[in-house]
This record gives structure tokens, C-alpha cells and sequence, in this order.
């Protein structure tokens, strides 16, 4: 399974991208960054985003990459999240006055988008993958994701501060294979971490003691920093072991398996 960080931050400036990682080129784990990193022709290759909230930060390439693909004729992009986010996404989003509904635009095998609905720890076919969707805490309704390949399972956070869920299903899934785990926020702010449903390096050492020590093979990748902290929150994650921890940066691949 390779894994390309088309985005890795919470936030945006000219050397920083919103949420957006791809899966083999042809699955996206939210779509933060996915217009701003993907030449037109792999846009057109992504068929399914699965999306872990509605922030802005993790759905607005949405709107960008269902244009280009009208323009272009592609196939239906599929869009897959709970109830609760593609409601979000159809009344704030897509709703003919923020942005055209492209669920109603035709392309070139049916409309534009199509939304896929998920229910949480039901596991589901895409891409060749199993999905499952995991609740987590953050100020809204928010999952993160399991997706398992050939090569294992990915488990991916999403935003969220202390959860419970989301490690108890990583502690029962006998091929995990990578975690990749939110950090916005330097120690600093940590009850500003609190208060707005994210986790900084002193909480993720609190997370990470719910983890059985017997998933410790798996690699442990660092996402969603701020733009503004981000030095000094990359510092602070270096008392976290290292042999099994790392910083993503944007346009790395990895292999996950």
C-alpha cells in the first residue's frame, strides 16, 4: 500500500497543506489538499474520497476536483462519510450557493459526485480496500478510518483529542500496520488542544498508553501540525520514541506493509 502525503497540516501557507493523504493513487483520506497537489490527470485517477469530518480543512479540494472533473468528462468521484458529514457537505457545501451541487451535474459516466453513506464500524468495499469508519472525539461529528490492503491495516485519526474507540479497535486488529495520529498543538496550548478537540505531545503520550504494547510494530506517523507552531510542536515530538514515530512532511511516500 503506498501512502503519498498530498497534505499534512492543520492549516495552510505557502509551504503547508490542509489534511489529503492518497492510497495507491486511487483513494483519498480526506481532500484538504488533493486539487493543490495533483497535476489534472492524477486528479482524474482518484475515485473515492473518504472523509473524516466536514471542516473546512478536510473537504475543500472537494469542490476544485469535482469542477475539474466535470470539465473533463471523468468518471464519478465518489464521496463516503457518515451521515452526519455528507449532510454537512450537502447543506453547507455543495448546496448551489457556496458551491454548485455537482451531484446533480452530469460527467462523464453519470453525475459528477456521488455521496456514499457509512455507519460506524461497519466495514465496507472501496477501492479494493476495507473501510471501516471509527468515531472519535473532536467538536463535531468526526471518524477516524481503518483501511485495510494486501499489506495490512492504515489507522487513521482524523482530528480528534483523547479518544477511546479509535485504540481499542487498533488493539483488535491483528495486521495493524501504520497509525497515523493527529498533533496540532505545542504543550503551550494545551488547553487550547482541549478545548478544540485536538491532541499536543504531552496528550498523545496519554494516548499512546492505551495502545497494547504489543502494536508497537506498527509505525507511528505525526500529522496536522499548525503552520504556526509547527517548529516547536516537531521538537517536543522527539521524547516520543523515535524508533517507531515520524513527522509527516508534504510530497513524502511511504510504503505501508
Amino acid at each position: 500500500m503506498k501512502l503519498s502525503v498530498l497534505g499534512c497540516h492543520g492549516g495552510e501557507s505557502k509551504k503547508h497543506r490542509p489534511t489529503s493523504f492518497l492510497v495507491d493513487g486511487r483513494m483519498a483520506i480526506d481532500a484538504g489538499a488533493l486539487t493543490q497537489a495533483l497535476a489534472l490527470e492524477d486528479q482524474v485517477r482518484v475515485n473515492s474520497v473518504i472523509v473524516s469530518h466536514a471542516h473546512f480543512d478536510h473537504v475543500r479540494d472537494l469542490a476544485l476536483a469535482a469542477d475539474n472533473r466535470c470539465q473533463l468528462g471523468a468518471p464519478t468521484l465518489e464521496i463516503a462519510g457518515t451521515k452526519a458529514t455528507l449532510d454537512a457537505l450537502r447543506q453547507h457545501f455543495f448546496n448551489d450557493v457556496i458551491w454548485p451541487d455537482f451531484s446533480k451535474i452530469p460527467t462523464g459516466n453519470g453525475m459528477t459526485v456521488r455521496y456514499r453513506e457509512l455507519e460506524l464500524e461497519q466495514t465496507v468495499a472501496i477501492e479494493g480496500y476495507e473501510v471501516t469508519p471509527v468515531a472519535v472525539s473532536h467538536t463535531i461529528d468526526a471518524v477516524g478510518y481503518m483501511v485495510r490492503g494486501p499489506e495490512g491495516t492504515l489507522a487513521f485519526s482524523g482530528d480528534t483529542g483523547p479518544t477511546q474507540r479509535f485504540w481499542e479497535i487498533c488493539n483488535a486488529t491483528p495486521d495493524l500496520r501504520a497509525i497515523l495520529l493527529e498533533v496540532s498543538f505545542p504543550d503551550a496550548h494545551l488547553e487550547m488542544s482541549l478545548q478544540t478537540g485536538h491532541l499536543c505531545p504531552s496528550l498523545v503520550k496519554a494516548e499512546l498508553l492505551k495502545l497494547d504494547a504489543s502494536k508497537r510494530d506498527a509505525k507511528l506517523y505525526f500529522h496536522h501540525l499548525k503552520p504556526a507552531f509547527e517548529a516547536s510542536t516537531t521538537e517536543e515530538l522527539k521524547s516520543i520514541d523515535d524508533r517507531f514515530a515520524h513527522v509527516f512532511k508534504l510530497d513524502e511516500e511511504h510504503e505501508i506493509g
